[in-house]
């Protein structure tokens, strides 16, 4: 369209007294506040565009002539002020905004730097602070879309024009819109009761405000509690987990929902409310006193999952002796008296009439400002991995399994020992199993190197005079003490060889190795093949996202890496936050990380929900999709396709509405709506055409 035309419609749509008014939709449970009247235009408010040419030092400056683009935005229509400053996000940066909005009149701002994502709320507050709406800004990325893609200059001088002359002509649509304040609900869930769940729960609760704590195993604890000491202090991991549990499991402000998974979550930041299926432990809390009389009259076993199915547990059990809640439940799956109705020795012998069979799954609503999720990680499954025997070779087990093994509450009360029962003398580990690797995970995991040290020091701890073989293909001792703690184990005796192990087989070609494990791999550092028996191999397998990471992502509409953990809004400057506001991450669900960076991540992500809490409301986006009724056919297509469930459809009248608190603004529903009835506030079609417009100019 032609910008003159273009023009003369805006200054006819002014002379209207007041534009339609849009609400935001009810909540079954609230109604969201109403959503703004835009502002009516005045020939007072006729464009005055500044626009403002950052060098971000040599970011840009050393791929395009800034001082030219500043010349050129000088000349284009609406343009009263044109200026470059080598770092525009600096204060003095954004002084020269504000004085020029002051001094000059400006009403509309463009501003060519970097990525919108990284300063967009730099430039809105000091395009606000100058008393002008934070909407009526524009940002031209010429810095990821031009200058570090580019390296000829007079290319990217004149891409960089293009896309400030987009800016521009996109700008001068503007329109002042206004957030709204929403109150927040002062409690938290925390899903997920691992340390980082634990840690974020008690850090909230200290500031005397709720907490759901959410865990689906019997116990909190998760995978720090099966371990047996923690590198490089060597500290009892029990020892230093277990009075946070207890702290967490008697915190007058904690609600612990043991053995409970979210079912459906609804409503948003600062309003979300969420529905908990609780599963029958067939134990009345109540009046269980942790006798253990049940579980020792039980005659029925069970491969013991806190033992990496290493030992056996009873069909009524309790996870481990420290569990929090110390309260045993019942395996339904396999109790034979849920089955079928016979046994019930549990109930017999129970003097306190604890049992309970009569006990169904449970559906609690909970009403909640944030939700922190902490769901952990899954153990690299090696049983792919056919050339290193995992599941197919005796004596060939996993990190965790040994962590179970050499744990004196493990399957064999600390005694490292092969499947015959005897003890070994050589024993190999096998960093990076299923990481670093591109036919699994590409990614490092980051504690692998660090754990296999720390087994060479509990072998020659239990077994004195074991020789020990660490293989690895780089060591990354990245943490404090770390680098240490690995010179330490090279005192000690430990053999390092680099070279990525080749196989693992129990064929002999000699009578050294008859009987015996034998690891094939390229020592690198004397350029040659070695064949090494051994009576043990221990694989110090990565970390994955959980299986049902895909199942949680979609509940809670959280994205998720191409590796498939839970995507953070920014890796550097927002790692705890999401998509989703109100939706934290914190620990090893979020990527692979040692213990003191997710206790430290644990605490980030519960100061932002505190931070969150004691304002006691939030601002929403203005950003939203807005729907004309009288355009709307009532065809639900918006509905089916939002993927943050902000569309409803009204059965009584017919018509889909936005419920503007939930809606992100993506403008799903804009682009699919087929009788053009939706629009997206800040990203209309005038607006969009006069970009694309500008860049093809």
């Amino acid at each position: 369209m032609a910008k003159k035309d273009a023009k003369s419609t805006k200054k006819a749509k002014a002379t209207k007294a007041e534009k339609p008014r849009d609400e935001i939709q009810e909540t079954p449970r609230e109604a969201a506040a109403e959503a703004p009247k835009e502002a009516t235009k005045t020939a007072s408010d006729e464009p005055k565009i500044g626009v403002y040419i950052c060098h971000c030092g040599t970011n840009i400056a050393g791929t395009v002539d800034v001082e030219a683009v500043a010349k050129y935005a000088a000349g284009l229509e609406n343009v009263a002020v044109s200026k470059d400053y080598k770092f525009m996000c600096s204060d003095p940066g954004q002084e020269l905004i504000k004085e020029d909005i002051k001094k000059n009149g400006i009403n509309r701002v463009v501003v060519a730097s970097c990525s919108p994502k990284m300063h967009e709320p730099t430039f809105r507050r000091a395009t606000a602070e100058a008393g002008v709406n934070q909407y009526l800004l524009e940002m031209a990325n010429i810095r990821e879309h031009v200058s570090w893609v580019h390296e000829d200059k007079d290319i990217a001088t004149e891409k960089a024009k293009a896309l400030v002359n987009a800016a521009v002509r996109r700008v001068y649509y503007h329109e002042p819109l206004e957030t709204k304040q929403v109150p927040v609900k002062s409690a938290t869930l925390v899903v997920g009761g691992g340390i980082a769940g634990i840690q974020a729960a008690i850090e909230i609760a200290d500031s005397g405000n709720k907490v759901y704590l959410v865990e689906r195993e019997p116990s909190i604890g998760g995978h720090m509690m099966q371990l047996d000491k923690t590198f490089p202090t060597l500290d009892c991991s029990a020892c230093i987990l277990t009075p946070k549990m207890s702290t967490a499991g008697s915190h007058p402000n904690i609600e612990l929902m043991t053995y409970s998974e979210v079912k459906d979550v609804d409503g948003y930041v600062g309003n979300f409310s969420v529905k908990v299926k609780k599963k029958p432990r067939y134990v009345d809390f109540d009046k269980c006193t942790g006798c253990g009389i049940c579980q020792e009259k039980c005659p029925f076993k069970a491969p013991n999952n806190y033992d990496e199915g290493l030992g056996e547990r009873k069909v009524i059990y309790t996870p481990f002796a420290q569990s929090v809640p110390n309260v045993p439940v019942i395996d339904a799956e396999l109790c034979t008296y849920i089955q079928n109705g016979k046994c019930g020795a549990c109930a017999k012998f129970c003097e306190v009439g604890a049992i309970d069979f009569e006990q169904k799954e449970e559906i609690v609503e909970v009403e909640v400002g944030n939700i922190i999720i902490t769901t952990g990680y899954d153990q690299f499954d090696a049983s792919p991995m056919y050339q290193y025997g995992y599941g197919r070779l005796d004596d060939v087990v996993n990190g965790l399994e040994f962590e179970r093994m050499i744990s004196s509450t493990g399957p064999t009360a600390g005694r490292i020992v092969k499947k015959d029962g005897t003890e070994p003398k050589k024993v190999g580990i096998i960093h990076c199993v299923g990481s670093r690797d591109i036919n699994y995970n590409e990614y490092c995991s980051r504690v692998c190197c660090m754990y296999s040290i720390k087994f060479g020091h509990f072998l020659r701890e239990h077994l004195p005079g074991v020789e020990v073989y660490n293989f690895y293909i780089d060591l990354r001792c990245f943490g404090k003490g770390y680098e240490e703690f690995y010179n330490r184990a090279l005192e000690d005796g430990t053999i390092f060889i680099r070279g990525k192990v080749g196989e693992v087989t129990n064929v002999a070609e000699n009578d050294e190795e008859k009987g015996k494990l034998v690891v094939q791999v390229e020592d690198t550092l004397i350029n040659m093949q070695r064949r090494i028996p051994l009576d043990m191999v221990i694989l110090g397998t990565g970390l994955e996202p959980r299986k049902d990471a895909a199942e949680v992502a979609n509940k809670f509409l959280v994205s998720r890496s191409k590796e498939g953990f839970f995507l953070e809004k920014h890796p550097k400057l927002d790692p705890i936050a999401t998509a989703t506001d109100g939706v934290l991450i914190a620990g090893c669900c979020q990527g692979p990380k040692d213990i003191p960076d997710t206790v430290a991540q644990a605490s980030a992500a519960a100061a932002r929900a505190l931070a969150i809490v004691t304002r006691g409301t939030v601002e929403m986006e203005a950003i939203s999709a807005v729907i004309d009724e009288d355009k709307c056919s009532g065809c639900q297509v918006c509905v089916t396709l939002c993927p943050y469930k902000a569309v409803s459809f009204d059965e009584e009248r017919k018509v889909s509405s936005v419920n503007q608190a939930l809606c992100k603004g993506c403008g799903t529903c804009v682009a699919a709506c087929p009788s053009a009835a939706v629009t997206g506030r800040h990203f209309t079609l005038q607006q969009i055409m006069a970009e694309i417009e500008g860049v093809l100019v």
